[in-house]
């Protein structure tokens, strides 16, 4: 369900996690943690720059490049067939379904503002018809965490749609 991109990101949040908890756990009067800290502070910066760079697609500080905002997602999403084919249930006197261009971009913003999770539960939710205790137990989550995801995926497509 995840692009390359989303997958990163995911990887690096966890990775700065925890390397936030080592920092804490050092002790700040001992010249040696003290030094390990700096470093340890200097991967959390650079960290937050790849999530940065992954998330936006452009160079974090730098007002050059690339500015379309989760180009890396985008790009992933024009490829993936992530809605079900519908056609076998409609009747054969029916024209076939098809998005123009501009809905087609409309629908990949909407999906590409979301976050990997908020994107994975609402598709599994509206796509593919799961309920939200199926996509909880498929995600290893509470059901009121996929609640909330779905939730604020509907908030931004109302944000767009609106």
């Amino acid at each position: 369900m995840g692009n390359w991109a989303d997958i990163l990101i995911q990887e690096y949040s966890e990775g700065k996690r925890q390397l936030d908890k080592l920092r804490n756990s050092l002790d700040e009067t001992d010249p040696m943690d003290m030094q390990d800290r700096k470093t340890i502070s200097s991967m959390i910066g650079d960290m937050d720059f790849v999530i940065k760079w992954l998330e936006t697609g452009q160079q974090p500080g730098v007002m050059r490049g690339i500015d379309v905002k989760s180009v890396y997602q985008k790009r992933s999403l024009e490829t993936m067939e992530f809605i079900p084919d519908i056609m076998e249930q409609l009747e054969p006197n029916h024209k076939p379904l098809s998005l123009s261009e501009e809905q087609k971009k409309v629908l990949l913003n909407i999906l590409s503002s979301f976050s990997f999770r908020e994107r994975q539960c609402y598709i599994l939710h509206v796509a593919q018809g799961l309920s939200m205790s199926d996509i909880a137990e498929m995600l290893s989550l509470k059901k009121r965490t996929v609640q909330q995801y779905i939730e604020r995926a509907r908030k931004k497509v109302e944000q767009v749609v609106s």
